[in-house]
């Protein structure tokens, strides 16, 4: 795939599905998510998926200090309605990573390993922390992204509104692309662990 390099030198997510151990779908159950996953299920690369990842990253490894995160054990309470703004974006993200699921999930087997529901959208704005639950102990984060900290190519808004209006060269379209993918590079290399970009919160 022509990816760019620095998505396999991203951060990556271990996590323990005991669904998919059940069914075999994975050796062990033993599930590793990398950005390209993100990125492919999204169907672009941005700093609201790139945040989106590094907040699920960092939730589960609040949660599951000695590691691996249990995928199918977590519920993800998202601060604003599923069509504001990133929202639902960012939530597809957290569905990748932790299993929590809205109504349209997976309804279980004999009580077992459900995962409907366990993805919530706030009715009206909450504020901005993204809250993590895990199921077998109640222990609670929550966890805030704040992107301002990786600034922009300045260049960035009249490129965009050159290609937007169908106007822009090659040039000037290579240089938006190189620049965007590079704002994801910093997120995702630099600043992943920043607690200035992600702040992780205990509730309990």
């Amino acid at each position: 795939m022509n990816f760019p390099d620095f998505y396999e030198q991203a951060p990556v997510v271990h996590t323990y599905d005991a669904f998919a151990a059940t069914l075999g779908a994975v050796h062990d159950g033993l599930f590793d998510y990398h950005y390209v996953d993100a990125v492919r299920l999204a169907g672009h690369s941005c700093p609201t998926v790139a945040g989106a990842f590094l907040i699920g990253r960092a939730a589960l490894t609040a949660l599951y200090p000695d590691g691996p995160a249990e995928r199918g054990n977590i519920a993800v309470h998202m601060p604003a309605p599923e069509n504001e703004g990133v929202t639902g974006v960012m939530a597809q993200v957290l569905t990748l990573l932790t299993g929590a699921a809205a109504d349209n999930g997976f309804q279980g087997m004999r009580g077992r390993f459900k995962r409907q529901g366990l993805l919530s959208f706030a009715q009206r704005r909450e504020g901005e922390a993204i809250i993590f639950k895990r199921l077998d102990n109640n222990a609670r984060v929550a966890v805030t992204l704040d992107v301002s900290w990786v600034p922009a190519d300045p260049a960035q808004g009249e490129r965009l509104m050159a290609i937007l209006q169908d106007c822009a060269d090659a040039s000037q379209q290579a240089a938006f692309a190189d620049a965007w993918q590079d704002r994801v590079r910093r997120l995702l290399l630099e600043f992943s662990d920043d607690p200035r970009v992600i702040r992780v919160i205990p509730m309990n």
